[in-house]
């Protein structure tokens, strides 16, 4: 018999739960080593965010965390590689400050450039690879049929052999100005001190930003947020996968806001056989939502003052999910989950898609 591979579109995304209990909490001196902390700083660009908490804790929220943390600045604009290589704009925003970047496209299909902790990354078909000269690697699928070979070119331009006159970084720049010459669309969010003149101004650009939305008075029907202790052990392991895996459900249903996990939902079971696990009640929820083109450090900053500012006691949730990679628009999540009257205790899912 015959063995072949899943296609890569078949293959499913792994989730990794954690359960753990998050240590004191001083925000003069912010953990940075620990999850869950460390999960959310490890995501590259987040697209989305939601936060789920009971209808009553609105207005703590509104007055603790929204109002101190003004509505999230980023930009669109248009330039060339080169443009991003050469001037002020790489030496005060790539060689000194702390900028996100991420370009138009779709990896897989189109080329797709990033920009990170002053790492740029190129995603680039064979031909465009070839032309420009540059040393990477194979990237994605390989030997599957209706899928062309890519390449993946990285390169850290904070290291002191990123300057001009320097041969990897003057090949660089070759390139950039041959076969990697067009103006490209990119989303841009500066983590640091804008710097004065803006070297961004000379360039066309669009002010965007990630306004909070919110989805109030939500009646939910909910379930058991708090893990049973013998989950924990390894007896129950299998109990506690099944309860963990419920509960992630609910909350992706919440963030949706799907009608199953509303009271009086009256779906015919031909159409869905979801029902919210037993031995919950009924309340009413809040969502509060950003989407836009989130840094990584905003995620820990808001998780942050989310958890300084909701008493001990108080039950949310807190989800990111990043842009879409790949083909199959993978993109990956984390959320995490603070339950009722637990010390420091908290869930924590993370979803990543195949690579």
């Amino acid at each position: 018999m015959l063995s072949f591979n899943q296609p890569a579109v078949y293959q499913a995304a792994k989730c990794y739960v954690t359960h753990g209990v998050m240590g004191h909490l001083d925000p003069e001196q912010p953990p940075s080593k620990s999850k869950p902390w460390t999960t959310f700083t490890s995501q590259d660009f987040v697209h989305r965010a939601d936060l789920i908490i009971p209808q009553e804790l609105l207005e703590l929220v509104q007055d603790k965390v929204l109002k101190k943390m003004p509505a999230t600045p980023f930009k669109r604009v248009v330039l060339s590689l080169h443009d991003m290589l050469s001037g002020e704009f790489f030496t005060e925003y790539i060689k000194k400050g702390n900028i996100l970047m991420l370009s138009e496209g779709r990896i897989g299909i189109d080329n797709v450039f990033t920009l990170r902790r002053g790492t740029l990354t190129m995603y680039l078909d064979r031909e465009t690879y070839e032309r420009a000269g540059l040393v990477g690697k194979p990237h994605g699928v390989k030997g599957k049929r209706g899928t062309k070979p890519r390449w993946i070119v990285e390169f850290d331009l904070t290291a002191p052999s990123m300057f001009p006159g320097k041969k990897g970084f003057d090949r660089l720049i070759y390139a950039s100005k041959n076969a990697l010459a067009q103006p490209i669309t990119w989303l841009f969010c500066n983590t640091s001190t804008t710097p004065d003149p803006d070297p961004l101004s000379r360039h066309a650009f669009t002010e965007c930003t990630a306004n909070p939305g919110r989805s109030e008075s939500i009646d939910a029907v909910m379930p058991n947020l708090t893990p049973d202790i013998g989950f924990l052990s390894s007896i129950g392991r299998e109990d506690f996968e099944d309860f963990a895996t419920s509960l992630y459900e609910w909350i992706s249903l919440v963030r949706l806001q799907s009608p199953r996990i509303q009271v009086g939902d009256q779906i015919d079971p031909y159409l869905s056989l979801y029902r919210v696990p037993d031995g919950g009640h009924e309340g009413k929820l809040c969502k509060i939502s950003w989407e836009g083109f989130l840094a990584p450090s905003w995620s820990r900053q808001t998780l942050i003052n989310i958890v300084t500012a909701l008493p001990h006691k108080a039950w949310f949730s807190f989800s990111t999910t990043t842009f879409s990679k790949g083909l199959t628009g993978d993109n990956a999540e984390c959320t995490i989950l603070r339950p009722p009257n637990s010390s420091g205790e908290y869930l924590m899912w993370e979803v990543k898609g195949h690579e």
